[in-house]
């Protein structure tokens, strides 16, 4: 089935409030001040838990959500839903600190604007926010507040890679800092899609960084991060009607989440943008996605203090908050910010608040993917509640459970998730996802799953399941499913290095595999076509009196065979002989002894598309 069609009145997914409500919601915000401006002492959930983003009478989805005690000191105010021209007399006030100057900056997409305060509020206090905005022909007042937390910083000590294991690396002649992990293919069926691999290898013995291959395994292209950072989620994206490659790339703390940005290259593998989280927040690991309206969603984790007695939990401890945003990809702006606890209960996490501290924040919801739908939902999943989530992408109220301790829908034998991953809504209103089911150990195995969901009778039940028999794969973490064009299902089997591609029906394909300690979030096949800005890259050696050539060109998806010219002298240069392309490096024999070469990457129809530097041979 289709996920559940939010209620959408004119563009705007509420039912507006009677003139009553409105006239009261000035006077309301005035009375309830002095109550937040001397919040409960490390409170970080609202009193009213799943309340609406949209403001009473009007059409403004707004954040940081109304009554929140989440919100950061560097917040923006978004006011989302109506022309920049319609709102007005935007008036922001902290409890401590005082007016707040500001600009009211509009959205490229032109349905809202975010007010951009001059300084940061204080930890603590609560902010009062007013104005006005055009409701049909009548300007209708506006107010509501906000409580913003005491974050929470986690320390970060990168640990340093010692490559200890060159059977786990490629080693290439022309490129050796690349060090890219090796990948052995074990199965390739006939029935096989067609596509290059993508993938992030880190935490092996070599650097993390994006990397694609082809199915037998031969490296396409890998960029090395150093300093510490990892890689996760490469995939390709379409912006503005092209192909582009994007990642995530920063530091990984041992909590288990990103901290960094996001990254756009071209097909050359030119960077064309970078893609930060707002509201003075970092990017996370776990999710981007570039919409065809000029805006990214991205998820990101705030640890903040709280009390966690309610739970179980110390009095002064503290919470990770998971949200996503979406931000404005042409002025950086945040048009939305939903976050975990203004709308999921504490209690229902399957993680324990008992031990954790500010060094390690209680992780009670933990998301990892979301897909918005054009239907008005955007479906999520949270592992550490072992629950699916539908909401209402405007409002940003949760409308339906599937799974974890109050699932709206009863699971049929085999349908409950595990600390899933993944989650998303296919074009026939089936879900595919992916079950951990691991650590703690919850089922035998780890799989990919295809489940639907009656609305009639309020059942979910699986469709297809994919496991991987040998080796059985156990996954405590990451993983994803991607449904390919064809229908078969790609695999990536997160801390478990694995890829692996089945028939719709369940018949194993292609599998592959990484040596030793790698790991990869997750893991795609895509069609793409890499033309780099870069010359190919040249070196040669000598042996018993004779020159082997090896040519390479990191990136590229068109060379068919390389051509070697060598002379006397480096402006003195002629064709001395070609070879077929032979995975990432080919190595040439040639019977120079001594000169000048330089190879040329030829087309399959031999055009030149690319030429090194020149060497002594």
């Amino acid at each position: 089935m289709p996920l559940r069609s939010a209620l959408v009145v004119g563009g705007v997914a509420v039912t507006l409030a009677s003139a009553t409500t409105l006239a009261l919601a000035s006077r309301r915000i005035s009375a309830e001040e002095s109550a937040y401006s001397a919040p409960s002492v490390g409170r970080c959930t609202p009193l009213q838990l799943n309340r609406s983003a949209v403001l009473p009478g009007t059409n403004l989805a707004v954040s940081p959500v109304p009554d929140s005690y989440d919100a950061s000191a560097q917040t923006q105010i978004s006011l989302l839903g109506a022309a920049p021209g319609a709102i007005a007399d935007v008036r922001v006030s902290g409890s401590i600190s005082g007016s707040h100057g500001g600009r009211l900056d509009a959205y490229s997409q032109g349905d809202g604007a975010s007010f951009v305060p001059a300084k940061p509020f204080v930890a603590g206090e609560t902010v009062t926010v007013r104005g006005r905005v055009k409701v049909g022909a009548r300007e209708q007042p506006f107010a509501f507040h906000f409580v913003v937390a005491h974050q929470d910083p986690i320390a970060y000590k990168p640990t340093a890679t010692t490559p200890h294991d060159p059977g786990e690396m490629h080693h290439f002649h022309t490129r050796p800092q690349l060090l890219a992990p090796l990948v052995v293919e074990t199965t390739h069926a006939s029935g096989a899609s067609t596509g290059d691999l993508f993938t992030a290898p880190y935490s092996g013995p070599g650097p993390s960084g994006p990397m694609i291959f082809e199915e037998n395994g031969n490296l396409v292209w890998f960029d090395p991060l150093s300093g510490g950072l990892a890689a996760t989620n490469l995939q390709v994206q379409q912006l503005g009607g092209q192909p582009v490659l994007t990642w995530w790339q920063g530091e990984i703390p041992p909590q288990g989440f990103g901290e960094g940005e996001e990254i756009i290259d071209n097909s050359s593998y030119r960077q064309i943008g970078r893609v930060r989280a707002g509201n003075g927040y970092k990017a996370d690991l776990h999710e981007f996605h570039i919409t065809a309206d000029g805006t990214a969603l991205l998820t990101v984790f705030d640890p903040i203090d709280c009390d966690l007695t309610s739970v179980g939990g110390p009095s002064g401890g503290a919470v990770t908050d998971a949200m996503f945003q979406e931000i404005d990809l042409k002025t950086g702006l945040v048009r939305r910010q939903w976050t975990s606890l203004d709308h999921i209960a504490l209690s229902e996490s399957y993680s324990s608040p008992v031990g954790s501290s500010t060094k390690w924040p209680f992780d009670f919801f933990h998301v990892n993917s979301m897909d918005q739908q054009s239907s008005g939902t955007t479906l999520i999943s949270a592992r550490n509640t072992s629950a699916m989530y539908e909401l209402n992408t405007f409002t940003g109220q949760v409308l339906e459970r599937i799974g974890g301790k109050h699932s709206s829908f009863k699971l049929a034998r085999g349908a409950d998730t595990a600390y899933q991953h993944d989650a998303s809504a296919l074009p026939n209103g089936t879900i595919s996802v992916f079950d951990n089911g691991g650590v703690p150990k919850v089922h035998p195995q780890s799989r990919g799953l295809v489940l639907s969901i009656d609305p009639k009778t309020r059942s979910e039940t699986v469709v297809t399941e994919y496991e991987h028999a040998s080796p059985p794969l156990s996954a405590g973490s990451q993983g994803n499913v991607q449904v390919l064009e064809d229908g078969d299902v790609f695999i990536g089997w997160g801390a478990e290095p694995y890829f692996s591609e089945y028939s719709a029906a369940g018949q194993l394909l292609y599998d592959a595999h990484m040596h030793g300690s790698y790991e990869s979030y997750r893991a795609y096949r895509f069609p793409w076509t890499g033309s780099p800005s870069s010359p190919p890259a040249i070196a040669a050696s000598s042996s018993h009196g004779h020159v082997t050539v090896y040519a390479s060109w990191n990136g590229d998806t068109r060379t068919a065979s390389w051509r070697v010219l060598a002379g006397p002298g480096a402006s003195r240069l002629t064709p001395l002989s070609t070879a077929a392309r032979s995975g990432f490096e080919t190595a040439i024999p040639t019977s120079l002894t001594g000169g000048y070469v330089a190879v040329q990457a030829l087309g399959p129809e031999g055009a030149v598309l690319g030429t090194s530097h020149t060497i002594a041979g």
